[in-house]
């Protein structure tokens, strides 16, 4: 039996008698059948709405940040047994909580543009490599890179235990969230433990590969909009490490292209959003319908999921910073474009960089 820690296939671009445009439009537009998604969706949409909903009734909007990243902790485990769910819940909101703590004790630090850019791309290499580790689902680094630098860029920072006392107790709700359905016998999975599944040496060594590319892929989207002088420039960073998900170089590749799209499509749904100024709380209703859009559309369509991820984002921003949004607007277009394109790049040059290795060597 193949262990679970088997790492994908080496990128590679599949035969097709289509011609290569087509088939790289059918990509971007395919949408895959449902597999019951309203019910990850409902609970993610919860998890972050009412933490939100809370700190506004607590005149707490500093406190928005803190308990919008730990609600990542119920993307995890979305399609689990409840037993599993919960130990992936728990796992993955103790990583995205020592990242949190990370980036409020960096935003104490005073930090500049290229030491936000040079510890973001630590948290991308140890981020993915945990979340390898610890079998999480989804894999990566995204969550983490986009939670640490958002932090760490917060000008005023509530004290470090009220902050993180809001995050673990988010964490805490969305794995409560996640347990919800054993209150239906016809949803209740069984409780059996999982057999250990240990990693092996090759798997390790192939996850510090990956650890390093995603290191590579964010310190040079990052320093490229922090040279052209783009603010928030983690947003590049997270881009960057979008197209490096996939199982072959074509699905990378497509999921950059899609990234980009559904970042316009996003932006101009965010346009009208933020620019009738609308209040807090219709903010929180906005992101927490925006959450649950882009669940149900994640892993059926990521283009469609992005149009929803851009204004569930940049709304949380403004929720907890207000801001200009017509410059909040113009720094994701760009700061997407660049990020987006690195990613790609790096992509392209390691699938011609193994098909260019076998031709010399025969």
């Amino acid at each position: 039996m193949a262990s679970r820690h088997a790492m994908p296939a080496a990128p590679s671009i599949p035969p097709t008698g289509s011609p290569p445009a087509v088939t790289l439009l059918r990509d971007l537009v395919r949408i895959a059948p449902p597999a019951s998604d309203h019910h990850p969706a409902l609970r993610c949409a919860l998890g972050v709405g009412l933490p939100l909903l809370a700190v506004l009734v607590m005149g707490r909007l500093d406190l928005a940040v803190f308990a919008t990243f730990g609600a990542f902790a119920g993307i995890y485990g979305r399609n689990e047994p409840h037993r599993q769910r919960l130990a992936t819940q728990l796992r993955g909101g103790g990583l995205m909580l020592t990242v949190i703590l990370a980036a409020a004790l960096a935003a104490r630090a005073d930090l500049g543009p290229w030491d936000l850019v040079f510890l973001t791309s630590a948290v991308a290499g140890a981020g993915t490599f945990l979340a390898g580790l610890f079998r999480l689902r989804p894999g990566g680094s995204l969550f983490h890179i986009f939670a640490f630098a958002t932090i760490a860029s917060v000008p005023s920072q509530p004290s470090l235990w009220e902050g993180m006392l809001a995050a673990v107790a988010t964490v805490a709700f969305a794995a409560v969230l996640g347990q919800a359905g054993n209150l239906w016998p016809t949803h209740r999975t069984g409780w059996e433990r999982q057999p250990a599944d240990h990693p092996t040496a090759r798997y390790l060594g192939a996850l510090g590969r990956e650890a390093a590319l995603y290191v590579a892929a964010a310190m040079i989207a990052g320093s490229a909009a922090t040279a052209l002088g783009i603010g928030h420039s983690y947003w590049a960073m997270v881009a960057a490490t979008v197209p490096l998900i996939g199982q072959s170089a074509r699905a990378r590749v497509t999921r950059g292209l899609q990234r980009i799209l559904g970042t316009v499509a996003g932006l101009a749904l965010t346009a009208l959003i933020l620019l009738p100024e609308l209040d807090a709380w219709h903010k929180v209703l906005v992101i927490a319908v925006a959450q649950f859009a882009a669940e149900m559309f994640i892993l059926r369509q990521y283009a469609l999921a992005q149009a929803f991820v851009t204004p569930l984002a940049l709304v949380s921003a403004e929720l907890a910073h207000p801001t200009d949004p017509s410059a909040l607007l113009a720094d994701r277009a760009v700061e997407t474009l660049v990020g987006a394109s690195v990613g790609i790049a790096l992509v392209v040059l390691l699938h011609l960089r193994q098909h260019i290795r076998p031709a010399r060597s025969s």
